[in-house]
């Protein structure tokens, strides 16, 4: 195994290495296309080799980690803190170097092909939901300004617009009913669209078996459990359920100074998708009328969004478990402290 570490700052054409000799501890700079990057790792013994998880990170690191190289990512967050003086490739890549020396930063797991497949079509569903909703909020204030006032809510605004087009279009110009009508269109094939991807997947929670898995947790449904299955993987990029929940940004942010602590609002770190995912299934639990004891009473003592966050902090960590350990939702499942703990 090759003792030099090599810090890659990547790029879709120009790829700016940066290594520092192990055994005789000069520093090297080199700039490379992206045909040339591939041949200098393919000739290259094995060896360990970090790149900031930025686009197309997960794509090559599969790759050089196919040529039998030792592959870490690092959060783009934790690589800009090392960056000194004028920002450049060089310096990029300089910092990520530096970045790797610090074992205190985690890395971040790298996602397979299929796992990155599945998350590609929750970003294209959440891109078709938002150009629905802003089609949907420009048909509306267009109308406005007609005299036409259409009540709030996607299926209510659109429901009292078909039942009462005949009303509207007596005070329309012929020109912004025919405006009318091609929005609408927009929006049954927005419609479309979203139904097509939520078919995949559904078709994709059937064949995942850690999808499945996640499916039976009450608070995580289709979107949850597809997405939290394709972040995780087997759950070996977090050493426990606490780290995953952290990077997540469900756990509160705090500032101390002479020895006190104040604690603050949650950090919202991560990925803020799969946190709006768990947010919403945990609301969606604790507004039930079955809802665990433990959180309704603290409901009662404490902000319902803080009930709320507690409890998809709890989410987080029991999809990592599952996975981690390869175990079913038991709802009477009873944690135990680990033995060090106990000790």
């Amino acid at each position: 195994m090759n003792a030099t570490t090599y810090a890659v700052d990547t790029a879709k054409n120009v790829m700016q290495l940066h290594w520092v000799d192990a055994g005789s501890g000069e520093i090297h700079r080199r700039k490379l296309s992206r045909a040339k990057f591939v041949e200098f790792f393919a000739v290259l013994k094995p060896a360990r080799v970090v790149i900031e998880a930025c686009g197309g990170a997960h794509h090559w690191a599969r790759s050089l980690g196919a040529m039998g190289h030792q592959v870490e990512l690092l959060p783009a967050r934790q690589v800009r803190a090392f960056v000194r003086g004028n920002k450049d490739d060089a310096a990029d890549a300089r910092a990520i170097w530096l970045a790797s020396q610090q074992s205190d930063i985690r890395r971040v797991a790298v996602k397979s092909a299929e796992q990155q497949a599945v998350l590609s079509l929750h970003r294209l569903r959440a891109h078709w939901v938002s150009v629905r909703t802003a089609t949907i909020n420009a048909l509306r204030g267009l109308l406005y300004e007609f005299g036409v006032v259409l009540p709030p809510g996607k299926v209510l605004g659109l429901k009292v617009l078909a039942a009462r087009r005949a009303e509207f279009d007596a005070g329309l110009p012929a020109l912004m009913q025919r405006l009318v009508d091609q929005q609408l269109t927009t929006l049954r094939q927005l419609e479309q669209e979203v139904t097509r991807i939520e078919a995949e997947l559904k078709a994709v929670q059937k064949s995942d078996a850690c999808a499945k898995r996640l499916r039976k947790v009450p608070g995580i449904g289709l979107l949850g459990a597809t997405a939290l299955a394709a972040v995780l993987g087997d759950g070996s990029g977090w050493r426990n359920a606490r780290e995953f929940s952290c990077s997540l940004g469900l756990t509160p942010r705090h500032s101390g100074t002479g020895g006190k602590v104040t604690m603050g609002a949650i950090n919202k770190r991560g990925d803020p998708y799969v946190r709006t995912l768990l947010v919403s299934g945990a609301r969606a639990v604790a507004n039930a009328p079955n809802a665990p004891e433990w959180v309704r009473k603290l409901m009662q003592r404490r902000p319902a969004n803080v009930a709320v966050v507690a409890l998809a902090n709890k989410l987080a960590r029991t999809a990592w478990a599952l996975l981690a350990h390869q175990r079913d939702f038991d709802r009477q499942w009873v944690s135990k402290p680990p033995r060090a703990a106990t000790a």
